[in-house]
């Protein structure tokens, strides 16, 4: 077994922590803007000095391959260089950095390649600058149509066309990642399981399915002194009965389900105007489809009207539970179980590019603790220690992949 330099690995990730750090600590680095330009030129530079060809296709996707004895499809590892406002210095980076590492540690050891290895950078997986999340590897895998995408516009008016010609990583479709072996992405969990489990390593089998609507509740303005309580249709007041209703019903069908309401518009939202419509969203998740079919019915059992207020359920988008390739969780299990680290399978509530991924590449995800399970803020951490036990995990289990697949054993989808 080879170990990844935990000291070269810290190196790098504070190296890309600059690009955008923040006052407090974090990064600020959304995708195709300035900052995100100065990881790309720089993960390029990295790659580029290990020998790897650097390809760039039509959604700005960056594909560093190095190239192996057989001219097959490569094994794929990577995740995203971009960030949300003001989140942490590990969420999604770290997939690319650990990839780096894994190859740094192969080419010091002059372990030699049979399969072409690929880390690949996906360009506005967060969603943060322009909607939706996993743009880009939505488009490539047939989610996302990407006329539309290319139409996705940021708070002041730019659209992914124009940022993306404007970057100097708008690439050709025909650099498309469209066949791989296989696709490993090493994340932070973004959760606080591994650390209360005391777990070094996640194995993650799947994405969980989700379920959005908002809610939409309409009712009457008028002056905030002058209306009797008993001749107002006041929607704030139908909304937080509803909040606090549906948190009851929810709450009583699986103690693994978990909801949000997280958005809420009211209008005019002024304190001296009744308002006249407020609209909130209901974020639901989990593993089985029968659970969140029940989270459906109750949204849609709400009745039409309450309190003088219509009130009108429409639904967002969903999906379906994701599942990853079980023998290459199982690949990873393996691994963890070579290193004597401890693992704990999971499914992960928060997507990925992996989800996308897994509908033409086998797949799967490493999971490495996060410090009281916050992510997306400046106070996102996660120990180096661990960031380098996912990377052994990561190198790993790419070199059984490499071994298994040049003895001819293949994966499909299931």
């Amino acid at each position: 077994m080879y170990k990844c330099n935990s000291r070269r690995l810290q190196e790098l990730i504070e190296q890309f922590s600059r690009f955008g750090a923040t006052d407090n600590g974090g990064v600020t680095r959304l995708s195709l803007s300035n900052e995100d330009i100065l990881a790309r030129n720089y993960f390029c530079e990295c790659c580029e000095a290990l020998g790897m060809n650097i390809q760039i296709d039509d959604m700005g996707n960056i594909y560093a391959t190095l190239p192996g004895k057989k001219n097959v499809p490569p094994i794929v590892m990577g995740s995203h260089l971009d960030s949300v406002e003001k989140g942490g210095r590990f969420d999604g980076v770290l997939g690319v950095l650990t990839a780096i590492e894994a190859i740094r540690t192969i080419k010091e050891n002059g372990i030699d390649i049979e399969i072409p290895l690929t880390i690949v950078n996906f360009t506005n997986e967060e969603g943060a600058r322009f909607d939706p999340a996993m743009m880009s590897s939505g488009v490539i895998t047939s989610k996302f149509a990407k006329e539309k995408m290319l139409q996705s516009t940021d708070k002041n008016g730019i659209s992914f066309q124009e940022a993306l010609q404007a970057s100097g990583y708008q690439g050709k479709k025909e650099h498309r990642l469209t066949e791989a072996l296989a696709y490993l992405e090493l994340h932070i969990e973004q959760g606080p399981i591994l650390e209360a489990q005391q777990c070094e390593i996640g194995v993650v089998e799947g994405v969980l399915g989700m379920v959005c609507y908002e809610l939409t509740i309409t009712g009457q303005s008028n002056h905030a002194g002058t209306t009797p309580m008993s001749m107002r249709k006041d929607p704030m007041i139908v909304a937080s009965t509803i909040i606090t209703e549906l948190h009851e019903q929810l709450g009583n069908i699986d103690e693994q389900l978990v909801y949000t309401f997280g958005r809420m518009h009211v209008t005019p939202n002024i304190h001296t105007v009744i308002p006249n419509k407020v609209t909130f969203t209901i974020d639901s998740r989990h593993q089985k489809p029968e659970v969140m079919q029940q989270v459906e019915d109750i949204l849609l059992a709400l009745p039409e009207m309450a309190a003088g207020c219509s009130i009108q359920p429409v639904k967002l988008w969903g999906r379906e539970t994701v599942y990853f390739d079980t023998t290459i969780c199982h690949e990873v299990e393996q691994a963890c179980q070579r290193f004597g680290y401890t693992a704990h399978r999971m499914f992960s509530g928060a997507g990925h590019d992996a989800q996308y991924m897994a509908s033409i590449v086998p797949s799967a995800m490493i999971f490495v603790p996060s410090i009281q399970g916050k992510s997306h803020c400046e106070e996102e951490a996660t120990t180096f220690e661990d960031c380098v036990k996912g990377a052994d995990i990561l190198l790993e289990t790419v070199l059984t992949l490499q071994t298994k697949f040049s003895m001819g054993e293949t994966y499909t989808l299931h």
